[in-house]
């Protein structure tokens, strides 16, 4: 049985217990939100042995997913392990593999052997490299067989989810069409899926096969992650009909996956509108029935680039505070190049301040104590307190330790006037 069907029948399993003990929930809180997919618990049954299940979902804790791979332009492994490992170092909960440069499937295979994190990948770039690269043909020239091994193979190297575009439709296509849009489709695997579709005149082959795609899945006990082809690029193409069109056919084939014991979160935006992010959770949430919500970002304005993971936090803890359950990170560089590993870092620790923002308004147990724990650290002017509870003890180390401090034991930007100290000797009397 799948984590799903088990959960329908009442049955508790191992990794139920082990995901409600790294909550902090009853394991009967994560069975039950599982039979109505409101949580998932993402792991490759059959090929990630070493891999630690991660729970997604309602009333837990908001998750940080972190991308990395190659592309055309720099196919360092070494350079993409390092950033494997500085982001689950710095909290990430789940890594994205979106390598399309130099050996994809050993850097992949490399990726899934050097951490338990979870996995995640996009297989329709794997037929597409596959096809361009190895066979010497153009991409529209991949078939849906192509499509269907891509997805077989990143299964059998241990990924635990898969990102799927299966809501990009002719139908979908049309209305973007019709509308119109400054930025047209953003999603690399959105694109390739149009142009598929363009040339040959036939409509997505994971849509038209979504069985197929359910059966697979289903043998590895993965997750879907169903991707947004049409997310928005910009804040001028934000919840139009192209976006919310995908996301109603998204909901459908949410309940067709359920119905074969699949589990499913959906994918979401993009760049939005600080006014417009809470609107687009509601509509996720309702139109797919509450199944878990994994969004890039969002990304709240278009004119920050080399700042863009600021503003992928800011759109990140107002979604998350919305109901959100899984961030993707942005790093400074997007937009602008392949992240380098600092680029991770700022990326990871971004994110997962907004994720923690966010599980403060959820109320979650035990978010807001450790903001608590914090400031009794501060008040005390107890430095290696302090660097216990920060989200990065290293750069809180690292500002303290370059900055000269005298006898007086507080920072440097208030010296012996500190306030916590002022207000000590005021209490006292």
């Amino acid at each position: 049985m799948t984590q799903l069907e088990a959960a329908r029948k009442g049955i508790i399993t191992d990794k139920m217990k082990t995901a409600a003990t790294a909550e902090g929930v009853t394991p009967e809180f994560i069975r039950d939100g599982i039979a109505k997919g409101t949580i998932i618990i993402s792991h490759n049954d059959k090929t990630h042995q070493h891999g630690i299940p991660l729970a997604v979902g309602t009333g837990l804790r908001t998750k940080v997913n972190a991308n990395i791979g190659t592309s055309a332009d720099d196919t360092d492994i070494t350079k993409e392990l390092e950033k494997a490992r500085v982001a689950v170092k710095h909290g990430a909960d789940a890594i994205m593999d979106l390598s399309t440069g130099g050996p994809v499937d050993e850097i992949r295979r490399a990726i899934v052997a050097e951490t338990t994190a979870c996995i995640g990948s996009v297989p329709l770039y794997q037929a597409a490299t596959d096809t361009v690269r190895v066979k010497k043909k153009a991409l529209v020239d991949m078939t849906a067989d192509d499509i269907f091994k891509g997805i077989v193979k990143h299964l059998d190297d241990g990924v635990d989810f898969i990102t799927v575009h299966c809501g990009v439709t002719r139908s979908t296509v049309e209305r973007m069409k019709n509308e119109g849009r400054v930025m047209d489709v953003v999603s690399r695997g959105g694109s390739f899926t149009i142009e598929w579709m363009s040339y040959n005149n036939k409509e997505n082959p994971l849509y038209e096969n979504f069985d197929r795609l359910l059966e697979i899945t289903k043998e590895y006990d993965a997750t879907l992650s169903l991707g947004d082809g049409f997310r928005p690029g910009c804040l001028a193409d934000a919840t139009d009909r192209a976006q919310i069109h995908e996301l109603i056919i998204l909901g459908e084939l949410t309940q067709r996956a359920w119905d074969a014991g699949v589990q499913v979160m959906i994918e979401g935006p993009g760049h939005v509108p600080l006014n417009q992010i809470q609107t687009n959770i509601q509509l996720q949430k309702r139109l797919c029935h509450g199944a878990p919500f994994y969004v890039l970002g969002p990304l709240v304005t278009d004119i920050a680039p080399g700042y863009d993971h600021i503003t992928c936090a800011i759109g990140g803890a107002i979604a998350g505070a919305a109901g959100a359950d899984f961030l993707c990170y942005v790093t400074p560089s997007e937009h602008l190049a392949l992240p380098e590993i600092e680029d991770v870092r700022n990326g990871v620790i971004a994110s997962r301040i907004a994720a923690h923002a966010a599980d403060i308004c959820k109320g979650l147990p035990g978010a807001i104590e450790k903001d608590n724990a914090m400031a009794r650290a501060r008040k005390k002017l107890d430095w290696e307190g302090q660097f216990a509870l920060a989200l990065d003890p290293d750069r809180a180390r690292e500002y303290r330790a370059n900055s000269p401090v005298s006898e007086h034991g507080a920072c440097t930007m208030c010296g012996e006037f500190c306030a916590y100290k002022v207000m000590d000797e005021a209490m006292k009397r």
